[in-house]
């Protein structure tokens, strides 16, 4: 059998909705491309529909290939697993809901003819989107970018073409909590930006709720900076500093103005909540990390698979 040339990683998660015009788009697409294409699916522990419709289209189509979490391990540990299965020269990574327009792929196959290793797609704008959405998204964007020790484009997401080097080089990384957009970016290699205008979901409802975004920029910080570490320590010095100047002044209250209301109870008060809310802090700081350190040490599989369907792993293919 001819190895593909071109693979296509799509997370799946309750998106029976969007699966027959994904699909409808993505042949199409495939149909005009330069060579054999692949399209790996990755259901996600759903629990609508979505894994009978990806058995009928891999049935309906020799090009359709699936993996099938056994539980729902989440959207990055999907792209991970679709990653760790394709056999194409190059993968593009995308979502189902179709605001990553699937025609983008040839615009990102030609940058990559040019000798780029990574394409990402970069947003100019993101319509029909709540004003609160778009704040957090730019703020956040703009404060990973300095805190982050690799410099990771702003608005772009896991939408994106890397070459065989790429996906093979973040295949050896055995990390649990992934952010792959910003692996991407720490893995280097040649790359650039094509901008787009993201289009809203096609149908269904949005999968990453505030809680989930806010996962996984905390994933993101915590996995490519040690700033929040620093924090710790600066916010620990400060309150030393504040400890010291209170000193001198509590005892230049107590021996020239002794009558001072702010002697007392109530400078004890503040003294007390202020450093027990710096050690929190800095407690909740350390915990994070030493919470991914305890994931990463206990060594299980990331992902559990119940079923598959046409897939190789990627360790098994002969070039």
């Amino acid at each position: 059998m001819a190895r593909q040339i071109y693979s296509i990683v799509i997370p799946i998660y309750n998106e029976e909705e969007n699966i027959t015009e994904m699909y409808r788009r993505l042949s199409s697409v495939m149909d005009r491309l330069d060579g054999e294409a692949e399209l790996i699916l990755i259901d996600d522990g759903s629990r609508d529909r979505s894994l009978n419709m990806i058995r009928e289209l891999h049935h309906h189509d020799s090009r359709v290939h699936y993996l099938s979490f056994a539980r729902n391990f989440g959207h990055q540990i999907a792209v991970t697993a679709g990653l760790n299965f394709v056999q194409g020269k190059v993968a593009v990574v995308m979502d189902a809901d179709l605001q990553d327009p699937p025609e983008l792929i040839f615009d990102m196959i030609g940058k990559w003819r040019q000798g780029y290793q990574v394409v990402y797609a970069q947003r100019l704008s993101r319509k029909k989107e709540g004003w609160f959405k778009r704040f957090t998204a730019y703020a956040f964007y703009r404060i990973f970018r300095r805190l982050a020790d690799v410099d990771i484009p702003s608005d772009t997401g896991d939408f994106c073409l890397m070459d065989r080097q790429v996906v093979d080089v973040l295949n050896t990384m055995p990390e649990r909590n992934r952010y792959i957009r910003g692996l991407r970016a720490w893995v280097g290699f040649r790359q650039t930006a094509i901008h787009f205008e993201r289009d809203p979901r096609f149908a269904g409802e949005v999968k990453y709720t505030f809680g989930k975004s806010w996962a996984l920029a905390v994933d993101g910080i915590i996995s490519l900076s040690k700033v929040p570490l620093r924090v710790a320590t600066y916010l620990g010095l400060l309150s030393a500093a504040i400890a010291i100047l209170m000193i001198f002044l509590v005892l230049y209250w107590r021996f020239f103005d002794p009558a001072s209301p702010l002697i007392g109870y109530s400078l004890i008060t503040i003294a007390v909540f202020f450093i027990g809310s710096v050690q929190l802090v800095s407690i909740g700081i350390l915990g994070e990390y030493i919470g991914r350190i305890y994931e990463e040490v206990k060594g299980r599989p990331i992902y559990t698979l119940k079923e598959t369907g046409g897939v190789i792993k990627s360790s098994e293919i002969k070039y």
